[in-house]
Protein backbone atom coordinates (compact mmCIF):
# COMPACT_ATOMS: atom_id res chain seq x y z
CA UNK A 1 0.00 0.00 0.00
CA UNK A 2 1.52 3.56 -0.99
CA UNK A 3 2.50 5.69 2.03
CA UNK A 4 0.34 8.83 2.16
CA UNK A 5 1.20 12.40 3.41
CA UNK A 6 -2.53 13.21 5.17
CA UNK A 7 -4.15 15.94 7.11
CA UNK A 8 -6.75 15.46 9.43
CA UNK A 9 -9.29 18.32 9.95
CA UNK A 10 -10.70 18.23 13.53
CA UNK A 11 -12.41 20.00 16.28
CA UNK A 12 -10.23 21.69 19.48
CA UNK A 13 -11.75 20.11 21.84
CA UNK A 14 -9.71 17.75 24.44
CA UNK A 15 -12.38 14.95 23.30
CA UNK A 16 -11.60 15.77 19.78
CA UNK A 17 -8.09 16.02 20.02
CA UNK A 18 -7.78 12.57 21.29
CA UNK A 19 -10.15 11.09 18.63
CA UNK A 20 -8.13 12.66 15.73
CA UNK A 21 -4.64 11.98 17.72
CA UNK A 22 -5.93 8.29 18.18
CA UNK A 23 -6.28 8.17 13.90
CA UNK A 24 -3.15 9.89 13.24
CA UNK A 25 -0.96 7.31 15.69
CA UNK A 26 -2.83 3.99 13.67
CA UNK A 27 -2.15 5.67 10.35
CA UNK A 28 1.65 6.68 11.08
CA UNK A 29 1.57 2.87 12.38
CA UNK A 30 0.64 2.32 8.60
CA UNK A 31 3.43 4.23 7.18
CA UNK A 32 1.82 7.49 6.53
CA UNK A 33 2.46 10.66 7.64
CA UNK A 34 -0.43 12.43 9.41
CA UNK A 35 -0.67 16.02 10.81
CA UNK A 36 -3.58 17.79 12.59
CA UNK A 37 -5.49 20.49 11.39
CA UNK A 38 -7.35 22.14 14.56
CA UNK A 39 -10.13 23.61 13.85
CA UNK A 40 -13.08 25.81 15.77
CA UNK A 41 -16.60 25.15 14.11
CA UNK A 42 -20.13 26.93 14.93
CA UNK A 43 -21.31 23.99 17.40
CA UNK A 44 -18.29 25.04 19.77
CA UNK A 45 -18.68 28.18 19.56
CA UNK A 46 -23.02 28.66 20.35
CA UNK A 47 -22.90 27.93 24.04
CA UNK A 48 -25.97 29.43 25.28
CA UNK A 49 -28.86 27.77 23.01
CA UNK A 50 -29.58 24.42 22.62
CA UNK A 51 -28.37 22.34 19.54
CA UNK A 52 -31.94 22.05 18.51
CA UNK A 53 -32.67 25.05 18.21
CA UNK A 54 -29.32 26.86 16.32
CA UNK A 55 -28.81 24.29 13.65
CA UNK A 56 -28.65 20.77 14.91
CA UNK A 57 -25.51 18.28 14.90
CA UNK A 58 -24.29 19.82 11.68
CA UNK A 59 -23.28 22.78 13.19
CA UNK A 60 -20.28 20.34 14.33
CA UNK A 61 -18.99 19.30 11.09
CA UNK A 62 -19.31 21.90 8.77
CA UNK A 63 -16.03 23.81 9.05
CA UNK A 64 -14.12 20.29 8.70
CA UNK A 65 -16.16 19.75 5.80
CA UNK A 66 -15.03 23.08 4.11
CA UNK A 67 -11.07 22.21 4.94
CA UNK A 68 -12.17 18.86 3.10
CA UNK A 69 -13.27 21.11 0.38
CA UNK A 70 -10.69 23.61 -0.33
CA UNK A 71 -8.02 20.88 0.15
CA UNK A 72 -6.73 22.10 3.50
CA UNK A 73 -7.50 18.56 4.50
CA UNK A 74 -7.97 14.79 3.32
CA UNK A 75 -9.75 13.47 6.00
CA UNK A 76 -12.05 14.51 9.04
CA UNK A 77 -12.74 13.06 12.51
CA UNK A 78 -15.93 12.91 14.20
CA UNK A 79 -17.94 11.67 16.76
CA UNK A 80 -20.40 9.77 14.79
CA UNK A 81 -23.42 10.64 16.94
CA UNK A 82 -22.97 14.08 15.57
CA UNK A 83 -22.53 13.34 12.14
CA UNK A 84 -25.53 14.27 10.00
CA UNK A 85 -27.70 11.40 8.54
CA UNK A 86 -27.04 12.73 5.25
CA UNK A 87 -24.06 14.42 3.91
CA UNK A 88 -23.79 17.05 1.68
CA UNK A 89 -23.09 15.60 -1.81
CA UNK A 90 -19.38 14.99 -2.44
CA UNK A 91 -19.04 14.09 0.66
CA UNK A 92 -19.11 10.67 2.38
CA UNK A 93 -18.27 8.11 5.43
CA UNK A 94 -15.52 6.53 4.18
CA UNK A 95 -14.56 4.44 7.56
CA UNK A 96 -16.58 3.74 11.41
CA UNK A 97 -13.89 2.61 13.59
CA UNK A 98 -13.97 -0.30 16.25
CA UNK A 99 -16.69 1.15 18.89
CA UNK A 100 -16.02 2.12 22.84
CA UNK A 101 -18.96 1.62 25.23
CA UNK A 102 -21.83 3.26 23.96
CA UNK A 103 -24.09 3.88 27.13
CA UNK A 104 -24.93 7.01 29.02
CA UNK A 105 -23.16 7.21 32.18
CA UNK A 106 -23.96 8.99 35.36
CA UNK A 107 -21.87 11.47 36.68
CA UNK A 108 -22.41 13.02 40.11
CA UNK A 109 -20.37 14.27 43.34
CA UNK A 110 -23.07 13.52 45.78
CA UNK A 111 -25.66 10.64 44.67
CA UNK A 112 -24.15 7.02 43.40
CA UNK A 113 -26.81 6.91 41.11
CA UNK A 114 -30.36 8.13 39.37
CA UNK A 115 -32.41 6.38 41.81
CA UNK A 116 -30.65 7.72 44.55
CA UNK A 117 -31.54 11.39 44.08
CA UNK A 118 -34.35 13.30 46.00
CA UNK A 119 -37.59 14.73 44.67
CA UNK A 120 -36.79 17.74 42.13
CA UNK A 121 -33.18 17.16 42.17
CA UNK A 122 -31.91 19.11 39.17
CA UNK A 123 -30.14 16.92 36.23
CA UNK A 124 -27.83 18.32 33.42
CA UNK A 125 -27.82 17.06 29.82
CA UNK A 126 -28.13 18.73 26.34
CA UNK A 127 -29.51 16.09 25.02
CA UNK A 128 -33.40 16.05 24.14
CA UNK A 129 -33.02 12.09 24.12
CA UNK A 130 -31.48 11.98 27.35
CA UNK A 131 -34.06 14.61 28.71
CA UNK A 132 -36.87 12.29 27.39
CA UNK A 133 -35.80 9.06 28.81
CA UNK A 134 -34.53 11.13 31.83
CA UNK A 135 -38.45 12.11 32.61
CA UNK A 136 -39.86 8.51 31.91
CA UNK A 137 -37.44 7.30 34.75
CA UNK A 138 -37.68 10.01 36.87
CA UNK A 139 -40.34 12.42 35.89
CA UNK A 140 -40.16 13.68 39.27
CA UNK A 141 -36.40 15.42 38.56
CA UNK A 142 -35.72 19.28 36.99
CA UNK A 143 -34.21 18.86 33.78
CA UNK A 144 -31.72 21.43 32.82
CA UNK A 145 -30.08 22.10 29.45
CA UNK A 146 -26.20 21.68 29.65
CA UNK A 147 -23.75 22.74 27.06
CA UNK A 148 -20.06 22.94 26.90
CA UNK A 149 -17.36 20.72 25.85
CA UNK A 150 -16.93 18.00 28.20
CA UNK A 151 -14.51 19.62 30.89
CA UNK A 152 -17.12 22.51 30.85
CA UNK A 153 -19.85 20.47 31.64
CA UNK A 154 -17.58 18.36 34.45
CA UNK A 155 -16.36 21.81 35.69
CA UNK A 156 -20.16 23.20 35.83
CA UNK A 157 -21.23 19.83 37.85
CA UNK A 158 -18.26 20.68 40.39
CA UNK A 159 -19.20 24.21 41.29
CA UNK A 160 -22.51 22.83 42.44
CA UNK A 161 -25.11 24.27 39.28
CA UNK A 162 -26.24 20.02 39.24
CA UNK A 163 -27.29 17.17 41.19
CA UNK A 164 -25.94 15.01 38.48
CA UNK A 165 -24.94 14.75 34.68
CA UNK A 166 -25.63 12.33 32.18
CA UNK A 167 -22.57 11.93 29.78
CA UNK A 168 -21.27 9.77 27.31
CA UNK A 169 -19.31 6.94 28.70
CA UNK A 170 -17.36 6.57 25.47
CA UNK A 171 -15.89 10.34 25.90
CA UNK A 172 -15.01 9.95 29.64
CA UNK A 173 -13.17 6.54 29.25
CA UNK A 174 -11.33 7.92 26.18
CA UNK A 175 -10.18 10.85 28.27
CA UNK A 176 -8.98 8.54 31.09
CA UNK A 177 -11.93 10.14 33.22
CA UNK A 178 -13.62 6.64 34.04
CA UNK A 179 -13.18 7.40 37.35
CA UNK A 180 -15.85 10.13 37.48
CA UNK A 181 -18.81 7.36 35.93
CA UNK A 182 -20.94 6.48 39.00
CA UNK A 183 -22.77 4.31 37.33
CA UNK A 184 -23.29 3.56 33.31
CA UNK A 185 -26.86 3.03 32.22
CA UNK A 186 -27.80 -0.21 30.63
CA UNK A 187 -29.02 0.22 27.11
CA UNK A 188 -32.48 -1.42 28.94
CA UNK A 189 -32.81 2.02 31.06
CA UNK A 190 -31.67 4.68 28.15
CA UNK A 191 -30.90 3.29 24.99
CA UNK A 192 -28.17 5.06 23.41
CA UNK A 193 -28.41 7.24 20.61
CA UNK A 194 -27.46 6.20 16.93
CA UNK A 195 -23.74 5.89 16.76
CA UNK A 196 -22.90 6.30 19.98
CA UNK A 197 -19.67 5.47 21.19
CA UNK A 198 -18.14 4.81 17.33
CA UNK A 199 -15.49 7.61 15.82
CA UNK A 200 -16.64 8.10 11.84
CA UNK A 201 -14.35 9.24 9.29
CA UNK A 202 -15.75 11.80 6.46
CA UNK A 203 -13.67 12.24 3.16
CA UNK A 204 -14.38 13.89 -0.10
CA UNK A 205 -16.09 11.29 -2.26
CA UNK A 206 -13.41 11.62 -4.83
CA UNK A 207 -10.58 10.38 -3.01
CA UNK A 208 -10.34 6.90 -3.13
CA UNK A 209 -6.98 6.70 -2.08
CA UNK A 210 -7.68 8.23 0.95
CA UNK A 211 -10.37 5.54 1.43
CA UNK A 212 -8.18 3.17 0.42
CA UNK A 213 -5.92 4.21 2.91
CA UNK A 214 -8.49 3.92 5.83
CA UNK A 215 -9.77 0.31 5.38
CA UNK A 216 -7.26 -0.89 7.55
CA UNK A 217 -9.27 0.83 10.57
CA UNK A 218 -12.40 -0.04 9.57
CA UNK A 219 -14.48 -1.98 11.93
CA UNK A 220 -17.27 -3.99 10.00
CA UNK A 221 -19.29 -5.00 13.12
CA UNK A 222 -19.39 -2.03 14.47
CA UNK A 223 -20.17 -0.63 10.82
CA UNK A 224 -23.14 -2.56 10.71
CA UNK A 225 -24.14 -2.16 13.95
CA UNK A 226 -24.33 1.74 13.08
CA UNK A 227 -25.43 1.19 9.78
CA UNK A 228 -29.20 -0.05 11.47
CA UNK A 229 -29.51 2.76 13.86
CA UNK A 230 -28.45 5.55 11.68
CA UNK A 231 -30.97 4.27 9.33
CA UNK A 232 -33.47 4.68 11.65
CA UNK A 233 -32.53 8.35 12.18
CA UNK A 234 -32.64 9.01 8.52
CA UNK A 235 -36.18 7.13 8.01
CA UNK A 236 -37.44 9.73 11.49
CA UNK A 237 -35.48 12.36 9.99
CA UNK A 238 -33.97 12.01 13.09
CA UNK A 239 -31.69 15.07 14.06
CA UNK A 240 -31.13 16.91 17.85
CA UNK A 241 -34.59 18.45 17.55
CA UNK A 242 -36.08 14.99 17.94
CA UNK A 243 -35.70 12.70 21.20
CA UNK A 244 -34.63 9.63 19.31
CA UNK A 245 -32.38 6.39 20.39
CA UNK A 246 -31.57 4.18 17.95
CA UNK A 247 -29.21 1.26 19.22
CA UNK A 248 -28.40 -2.15 17.33
CA UNK A 249 -26.31 -5.69 18.83
CA UNK A 250 -24.67 -8.07 16.81
CA UNK A 251 -24.82 -11.91 17.84
CA UNK A 252 -22.75 -13.25 14.76
CA UNK A 253 -24.57 -12.11 11.40
CA UNK A 254 -27.92 -11.84 13.75
CA UNK A 255 -28.55 -8.08 14.35
CA UNK A 256 -31.16 -6.72 17.01
CA UNK A 257 -32.20 -2.92 16.73
CA UNK A 258 -33.99 -1.21 19.43
CA UNK A 259 -35.56 2.44 18.41
CA UNK A 260 -36.96 4.64 21.05
CA UNK A 261 -39.21 7.87 20.04
CA UNK A 262 -39.88 10.45 22.87
CA UNK A 263 -42.15 13.38 22.78
CA UNK A 264 -40.67 16.79 22.71
CA UNK A 265 -42.55 18.14 25.42
CA UNK A 266 -42.54 15.10 27.53
CA UNK A 267 -45.96 15.02 27.62
CA UNK A 268 -46.56 11.58 25.79
CA UNK A 269 -45.54 8.15 26.64
CA UNK A 270 -41.92 6.55 25.38
CA UNK A 271 -42.85 4.69 21.76
CA UNK A 272 -40.80 1.36 21.40
CA UNK A 273 -40.31 -0.56 18.07
CA UNK A 274 -37.81 -3.46 17.36
CA UNK A 275 -36.57 -5.49 14.26
CA UNK A 276 -34.55 -8.68 14.27
CA UNK A 277 -32.65 -10.76 11.42
CA UNK A 278 -29.83 -11.16 9.58
CA UNK A 279 -27.32 -8.73 8.57
CA UNK A 280 -23.97 -10.00 6.79
CA UNK A 281 -23.27 -6.68 5.54
CA UNK A 282 -24.19 -2.73 5.94
CA UNK A 283 -26.81 -2.88 3.50
CA UNK A 284 -28.75 -5.43 5.04
CA UNK A 285 -28.71 -3.75 8.63
CA UNK A 286 -29.66 -0.45 6.95
CA UNK A 287 -32.47 -2.62 5.79
CA UNK A 288 -33.22 -3.88 9.39
CA UNK A 289 -32.99 0.07 11.03
CA UNK A 290 -35.88 1.03 8.19
CA UNK A 291 -38.11 -1.48 9.46
CA UNK A 292 -37.59 -0.72 12.60
CA UNK A 293 -38.04 3.24 11.94
CA UNK A 294 -41.10 2.34 9.87
CA UNK A 295 -42.74 0.18 13.13
CA UNK A 296 -41.79 2.86 15.30
CA UNK A 297 -43.43 5.74 12.62
CA UNK A 298 -46.53 3.62 12.87
CA UNK A 299 -46.60 3.67 16.75
CA UNK A 300 -46.17 7.19 16.76
CA UNK A 301 -48.93 8.24 14.51
CA UNK A 302 -51.57 5.79 16.19
CA UNK A 303 -50.28 7.93 19.46
CA UNK A 304 -50.99 11.32 18.11
CA UNK A 305 -54.19 10.16 17.18
CA UNK A 306 -53.39 10.38 13.25
CA UNK A 307 -54.30 6.13 12.44
CA UNK A 308 -51.77 3.93 10.72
Amino acid sequence: MLAHNLTIATRESRLALWQAEHVKSLLEQQGHTVTLLGMTTRGDQILDRSLSKVGGKGLFVKELEVALETGHADLAVHSLKDVPMELPEGFSLACVMEREDPRDAWVSSRYATLADLPQGAVVGTSSLRRMALLRALRPDLKIEGLRGNLDTRLKKLDDGLYDGIVLAAAGLKRLGLESRIRAAFEPEQMLPAAGQGALGIEIRTDRADVAQALQILLHAPTWRAVSAERAVSRVMGGSCSMPLAAYATLDGDLLNIRAVWGDPEGALPLVHAQAQGAAPDAAAATLLGEQAARELQSKVRLQNGQGS
